[in-house]
């Protein structure tokens, strides 16, 4: 065997902090030598505050305590998302994290849920999701804390502050041997193969690796300015370009839950923490300017402002090869969806679980490096799919970019789900995918799309037995509810949030 002894990480923030932790963790400082490369002049991006539920797998697998890592990073509680005015203006859904099941299985459930519709019921799908629930009445407890309970069928993410994350993880990572080095790459050396041996800095020190981590951002320093790993356009199916960001003092206590806004021509962010709020405006240049769109984003902040808003932009897609030769990309330098559905935090840590997998020795062979590829791009694509389906089905005509959402040709793997879905409400089966079965019937239930019968199988059911059960549920899952602590007294009580760390 021909081991890695150095691998060097071009680039801090988020990406390049959650790489060496796992890193760290996998291996000691005598195994192997870990140096990250970053520079204080260029900064990071670090608007990605919002979580999805598999962060806290991160955390956990990284043996980080949770309550610590909550006040540290200044975190807030998030129990889905809130979808106003997508379908039409007015209008508005929850797309919850857990299970809707009512201590069924799912697709049973769901199938008695569409067949009570057929009969004249109203029950609403949300009204059956505990976390739908307590969001509604802004209510939150720990799904682990309230076993053998409706609440045991929720789950959690975290809002937290991203500049607050990298220095956790740094801090966390240069505990345990990862070695800082503030610099300004200059220029990168490589191999007669093409691989690549050094980075220089700006002062003339070179910074050689055996394998190279790129979390240079949308720069794409390693990946594609030297190695050429080309870039997947997905532009024709998500238009929005741009985005603005600002951050304000919060207005009122947090919410448990990520709020998305349409806007005419794209939509907004809320992500509340614990001792501020992250504002923003994802939107499409061809048919909103800056201007306009500081504008909008500024009319509607409910706090005061704390910072100055400022443009990011950016082109969705992925690198065509997200690991080539010795050098993977991480975060941005890897690929960019928006934020709709906050998937880049998850992105990062999937790079690094498929990495791991598929961890090479010195030659890197290239076959590892191909399967990594074909695993990120699914897990790329489904997101890309997923994120379609929230513009696709809306039924707004009242400005531009959203009858250009309602006409778009989506991709033929969406088309094919969706064909799929329409029939009886079922959804293919793949591989370790990201969005349950949950997931999409919320988002096209809240959409307007509802299949257009349900199995037949259902009949077999006693519907007299099972409508009550339904009743019986939704109540007992109310009235539970209702007794919970509300947010942010949750938060008082276990995690309040200590002054910033340090830098």
């Amino acid at each position: 065997m021909n081991p890695l002894k150095k691998i060097t990480i071009v680039g801090g923030g988020t990406a390049g902090w959650i790489a060496a932790a796992v890193l760290c963790n996998q291996f000691s400082r005598d195994e192997l030598s870990i140096e990250l490369v970053e520079s204080e002049e260029i900064g990071t991006i670090g608007v990605g505050e919002s979580t999805i539920p598999p962060f806290l797998e991160l955390l956990h697998s990284l043996n980080i305590d949770e309550k610590d890592f909550i006040q540290k990073t200044q975190a807030s509680f998030k129990l889905g998302i809130q979808f106003s005015d997508w379908k039409l203006r007015g209008e508005s859904y929850f797309h919850p994290f857990g299970s809707i099941s009512a201590n069924m299985d799912e697709y049973v459930f769901y199938q008695n849920w569409l067949k009570s519709c057929a009969e004249g019921d109203d029950f609403g799908l949300q009204e059956f999701s505990a976390c739908s629930v307590m969001a509604k009445h802004n209510k939150f407890f720990l799904p682990q804390g309230a076993s053998k309970t409706p609440v045991s069928e929720a789950r959690y993410a975290l809002h937290l502050d991203a500049s607050l994350v990298a220095r956790y993880l740094r801090n966390y990572a240069e505990q345990r041997g990862v070695l800082r080095t503030e610099g300004r790459v200059v220029e990168v050396q490589q191999e007669n193969s093409g691989d690549i041996r050094a980075v220089t800095l700006q002062d003339g020190r070179n910074v050689g690796g055996d394998f190279f981590i790129d979390c240079s951002g949308f720069r794409g320093l390693l990946i594609e300015q030297t190695l050429q790993a080309g870039y997947e356009d997905w532009s024709h199916y998500l238009p929005c370009d741009r985005a603005i960001a600002v951050q304000t003092e919060n207005s009122a206590p947090p919410p448990p839950y990520t709020r998305a806004t349409a806007q005419p021509a794209g939509w907004s962010w809320k992500i509340p923490l614990q001792h501020r709020t992250g504002n923003g405006y994802v939107y499409a240049s061809e048919y909103c300017s800056d201007d306009e769109a500081v504008a909008t984003l500024m009319q509607q902040l409910e706090g005061k402002p704390i910072t100055q808003p400022r443009v990011i932009p950016f082109q969705t897609g992925m690198r065509r090869e997200i690991w080539k030769g010795n050098c993977l990309a991480l975060g941005l330098a890897s690929g960019f969806i928006e934020p709709l559905e906050s998937t880049a935090i998850h992105l990062i840590a999937r790079g690094m679980v498929h990495f791991m997998r598929h961890f090479p020795e010195r030659n890197c062979n290239p076959v590892l490096a191909r399967e990594f590829n074909r695993r990120m791009a699914m897990d790329y694509r489904e997101i890309r799919d997923f994120i379609v389906l929230h513009y696709c089905l809306t039924q707004r005509e009242d400005t531009s970019f959203w009858r250009w959402c309602r006409n778009m040709t989506v991709p033929d793997s969406l088309n094919e789900t969706l064909e799929y879905f329409r029939a009886q409400g079922g959804l293919p089966e793949s591989m370790d995918a990201l969005f349950a079965p949950v997931s999409w019937r919320s988002v096209c239930e809240g959409m307007g799309l509802r299949p257009d019968s349900y199995s037949p199988l259902i009949n077999n059911f006693n519907y007299t037995t099972t409508r009550a059960h339904l009743f019986n549920y939704r109540k007992a899952l109310e009235d539970f509810i209702q007794q919970l602590p509300d947010h942010d007294s949750f938060i008082q009580k276990h995690c309040p949030s200590e002054k910033p760390m340090a830098a």
